[in-house]
C-alpha cells in the first residue's frame, strides 16, 4: 500500500470546497487524491467496477448490529439532530462500524433512492478495499476526517456523491467507526464537514460518559467560556491519579496522542493530585481551578464525579458474599453517612484498606496482619515483589487505614522519570532553577504528600547521588527545592517499593546502606500469583470489578489453563487477560478458550506454563515420616514451608501390605533406599503423601501445609 504522508493527510482534515482551494493547496490535494487511487490500484480495483448489490444477508446484518449496538445507541439520537440540519438537502446520514460496514442510515426519500442505484445503504461493505477511495472507507484508512467529492471517487459511478465522514473513537483511541453525510455533488456545502466532525465528538462524549460516569472527569479549556462547549477537553483520572482516557479535544489541545496521554498521571500532566481537586471543588460555588503543564500552557478546569470511585481491574484482589452483604448494608445507611465516607476519602469508599485485600491466601493474610501492628507508628514500610504483584495497591491500602487518609496519597515511580528530571520532581524547584523550568517554579512531589503518605516506587532505581538528598529529608523533614534557599518543613510517612535485591546492591555499591536502614522499618514480601492459592477469588474479584452488570463466569477449561500458568505479570497481567477476555465474551456469560488471546495462549501452550501434576496414582502417605528422618540424618534444618508444615499435618495410616492401592515398590527390599535422599526430595514426599492423606484434594492439602496450591504444583513438577 502507499503510505500517506504527514503533510497531506493534515490537508485532507482542512479542505473545504473544491474551487474555493487556493493553487498551492490545490496542487497537493490533487497529489492525495492520486495517492489514494494508487493505493486502490494496488488492490486490484478498477474504475470502472460496477456496484456489488450483495449486501450481507438479513441475520449477518443483525449480528453486526447487534455487535455495535452501543455504537448505535449513542450514534442515533446523534444522526436525528444531524439531520434536522440538513433536511431538504439531497443528502443522507450513514453510520458504518470499524470494517467498513454500513449499520444505519437515515435521509431524503428521494437520495435514498439514489444512493441505493450505488449500493450506499445499510449491510454493504464501504472499506476501500471494497468501494475504492470514498469518504467512509478512506476516513477508515487515514483514522482521520475526510472529504471526498465528485471524481475524486475511485469508481466512475460515484462520481455523483459528496461525502464528509468523522471516525469515531473511544477514550483510549481506538476507533469505533464513521460517521458519514453523503449527497449530490451539487449540493455540498463547505460547513458540512464541521457538522460530521461536531456530531461524531458528540458520540464519543457520550461514550466517555457512559464508560467512565463514576470516575473523576475533568473538563478543560484555555478559554473558560467554552467549558461545557463541544471544544471542551474531558480527561478521565483514575484513583490512583492516572489518567485513563480522553476525548478528542483534550488529545487536540494537550497535542499528545491517546496513548502518551494515558501515560501520564494528573502530578505529571497538570502538577496536582486527584485529593487536591476533590478538595477544592468540595467547597460550595467552587469557580474553575487554573492548571498548568510543564511548558506553561494554563487551563481553566472543572471537575464533575458522579458517583463512588470503584477500583481498576487488577487493583482489588477479592470479593465474597460478605462483603457483598456489607455493600448492601452500605447502601441502606443514610445518606449523610454515606457523604461523610466520601468525604473521607477522595479515592471512593469502595477503596477501603487492607481488608479487602484479605483473599483467603495464608500468606497474604500474614502479611496483613504484619501491616496493621505498625500503622500510625511511625514505622516505614519497604515492600518486596515481583512487578505486577500489587505492591501500590498495598501501600495506598496501608495510607487508606492510617490516620493519613484524609491526607493526600502521592506515588513517585523512581524507574519511569529520566534521571534527569528526578530530583526536580521529586523536591520541586524556583522559578528559574533550571533552563526549561516552568515558570514561576514547581511544587516537588514530597511537599504535595504533606501530611500524607509519599509512596516511592521502583526506590533500586534511584540514582545514587540522589539517594544521599532523599535520606537527609527522611531524617530532618525538610525540603529545599531547587534554586532556593529557603527549607520547608514536611509531615509524611514513607512507603517504599521494589523488585530489587537492595542487598546485593548495596555490596555492589549502587545503594546507600544508610538510606537502606531509614527505609527498613518493616519488610514485608508480596507472593507471586503463581505462589498463591487464590487464583480463582481473584480473577473473580477483576471480573466484578470490570463487569458488575452481567458478569461472566470462567470455564473450567480456562481455570485450568490459568492455574497452569506460570504468570510472570502476576496480577495485573491476569487483569490484562481477563479483560480482554470478558469483552470478547461479551453477552455469552462464560469464558472459553477461544475468548483468551492468541499471545496468552501462546505462552501457555508453548511451555512457558506449570502443568498440573497427574494426581490419579495412589501416593504412599507414610513418607512424611522418612522424609523428616532424611533431612535429620543429613542435618539440615528444613527452613521451607512445606518443611515447617511437616510438624502439624495430620497423616493417614500407611496402605496395607498387599493391598490393591498399594503401588509397586521396586526398592520395597530396602529401607534405607527408601528415604529421601535430599531436601527437596524430602518435601516432594511429604506434600505426596498429605496429597493421599487428603484424597487427592490440592485446596486441602494446601490448607494442612500452610502453602498455595501453585507451590505444590511446582514442587511436584520438580520432584519428577
Amino acid at each position: 500500500m502507499v503510505a500517506t504522508p504527514r503533510a497531506l493527510a493534515t490537508t485532507a482534515r482542512t479542505w473545504t470546497a473544491p474551487e474555493a482551494v487556493p493553487f498551492p493547496q490545490q496542487k497537493e490535494r490533487t497529489e492525495l487524491i492520486e495517492q489514494w487511487h494508487q493505493r486502490c490500484s494496488a488492490l486490484g480495483l478498477t474504475r470502472v467496477e460496477r456496484p456489488d448489490f450483495e449486501p450481507l444477508m438479513r441475520s449477518d446484518l443483525a449480528v453486526a448490529r447487534e455487535r455495535n449496538q452501543r455504537l448505535f445507541t449513542h450514534a442515533a439520537p446523534v444522526m436525528e439532530m444531524l439531520f434536522e440540519q440538513i433536511v431538504d438537502t439531497e443528502s443522507m446520514i450513514v453510520l458504518a462500524d470499524v470494517s467498513g460496514t454500513i449499520l444505519h442510515s437515515v435521509g431524503d426519500d428521494r437520495f435514498l433512492q439514489r444512493a441505493d442505484k450505488v449500493a450506499l445503504s445499510p449491510g454493504v461493505n464501504w472499506a476501500e478495499h471494497s468501494k475504492g477511495t470514498n469518504a467512509i472507507g478512506t476516513a477508515l484508512f487515514e483514522e482521520a476526517p475526510t472529504v471526498v467529492h465528485g471524481g475524486e471517487h475511485f469508481i466512475h459511478a460515484n462520481n455523483f456523491l459528496t461525502c464528509s465522514a468523522a471516525p469515531i473513537f473511544d477514550p483510549r483511541g481506538n476507533m469505533l467507526g464513521v460517521l458519514d453525510v453523503t449527497g449530490d455533488q451539487r449540493s455540498y456545502h463547505r460547513h458540512t464537514m464541521g457538522l460530521v466532525r461536531m456530531s461524531a465528538r458528540m458520540i464519543e462524549n457520550q461514550w466517555l460518559s457512559d464508560d467512565y460516569g463514576n470516575r473523576l472527569r475533568l473538563h478543560f479549556h484555555t478559554r473558560v467560556e467554552f467549558i461545557g462547549t463541544l471544544l471542551e477537553g474531558i480527561i478521565v483520572v483514575g484513583v490512583d491519579g492516572k489518567i485513563l482516557g480522553a476525548n478528542r479535544s483534550a488529545l487536540d489541545q494537550l497535542d499528545m496522542s491517546s496513548a502518551a496521554l494515558r501515560m501520564h498521571s494528573l502530578t505529571s500532566l497538570f502538577g496536582t493530585t486527584a485529593p487536591a481537586i476533590f478538595d477544592h471543588f468540595r467547597a460550595p460555588l467552587a469557580t474553575p481551578m487554573t492548571l498548568s503543564l510543564v511548558n506553561g500552557r494554563q487551563f481553566h478546569v472543572s471537575a464533575r464525579f458522579s458517583g463512588p470511585q470503584r477500583t481498576t481491574p487488577g487493583q482489588v484482589f477479592v470479593v465474597d458474599e460478605g462483603e457483598r452483604a456489607s455493600t448492601a448494608a452500605d447502601s441502606r445507611k443514610p445518606a449523610g453517612m454515606l457523604a461523610g465516607a466520601t468525604a473521607h476519602s477522595a479515592e471512593g469508599t469502595l477503596f477501603s484498606g487492607l481488608h479487602y485485600l484479605n483473599t483467603g491466601d495464608p500468606q497474604i493474610g500474614a502479611l496483613i496482619q504484619k501491616v496493621q501492628r505498625v500503622i500510625n507508628r511511625d514505622i516505614p514500610l519497604l515492600v518486596l515483589g515481583e512487578t505486577g504483584t500489587g505492591k501500590e495497591l498495598l501501600a495506598r491500602a496501608v495510607h487508606q487505614d492510617s490516620d493519613r487518609a484524609r491526607q493526600p496519597f502521592v506515588a513517585v515511580n523512581c524507574a519511569s522519570i529520566p534521571e534527569s528530571l528526578i530530583e526536580a520532581e521529586l523536591f520541586g524547584y524556583e522559578d528559574g532553577a533550571f533552563t526549561g523550568a516552568r515558570r514561576k517554579g514547581a511544587v516537588g512531589r514530597i511537599v504535595q504528600a504533606n501530611g500524607g503518605t509519599l509512596f516511592l516506587d521502583e526506590i533500586g532505581d534511584m540514582p545514587l547521588a540522589l539517594q544521599a538528598r532523599l535520606l537527609r529529608v527522611l531524617q530532618e523533614r525538610q525540603v529545599t527545592p531547587l534554586g532556593s534557599l529557603k527549607s520547608i518543613p514536611v509531615d509524611i510517612a514513607v512507603i517504599g517499593a521494589t523488585h530489587r535485591k537492595l542487598r546485593d546492591m548495596i555490596e555492589a555499591g549502587s545503594f546507600r546502606e544508610d538510606l537502606y536502614y531509614r527505609l527498613n522499618g518493616l519488610v514485608v514480601k508480596l507472593p507471586a500469583l503463581r505462589e498463591r492459592c487464590d487464583l480463582e477469588v481473584v480473577a473473580r474479584r477483576i471480573l466484578l470489578t470490570d463487569c458488575p452488570h452481567g458478569t461472566p463466569e470462567i470455564s473450567e477449561a480456562v481455570m485450568a489453563l490459568f492455574k497452569a500458568y506460570s504468570w510472570p505479570g502476576n496480577v495485573r497481567q491476569l487483569a490484562n487477560v481477563l479483560r480482554t477476555a470478558a469483552v470478547m465474551a461479551a453477552g455469552e456469560g462464560q469464558i472459553e478458550e477461544h475468548h483468551l488471546s492468541d499471545d496468552f495462549l501462546e505462552d501457555v501452550h508453548s511451555g512457558r506454563a506449570s502443568p498440573p501434576p497427574q494426581l490419579s496414582v495412589p501416593i504412599r502417605p507414610a513418607t512424611a515420616s522418612a522424609a523428616a528422618a532424611a533431612a535429620t540424618a543429613s542435618g539440615t534444618a528444613l527452613t521451607t514451608p512445606v518443611a515447617d508444615a511437616m510438624a502439624r499435618v495430620p497423616l493417614a495410616e500407611p496402605v496395607a501390605a498387599g493391598s490393591a492401592q498399594a503401588p509397586a515398590d521396586p526398592m520395597q527390599g530396602s529401607p534405607e533406599s527408601a528415604l529421601p535422599r535430599t531436601l527437596g526430595e524430602a518435601e516432594v514426599e511429604l506434600i505426596r503423601s498429605t496429597l493421599a492423606a487428603a484424597n487427592g484434594n490440592i485446596s486441602v492439602a494446601s490448607k494442612r501445609l500452610g502453602i498455595s496450591r501453585n507451590t505444590i504444583y511446582r514442587k511436584l513438577r520438580w520432584g519428577k
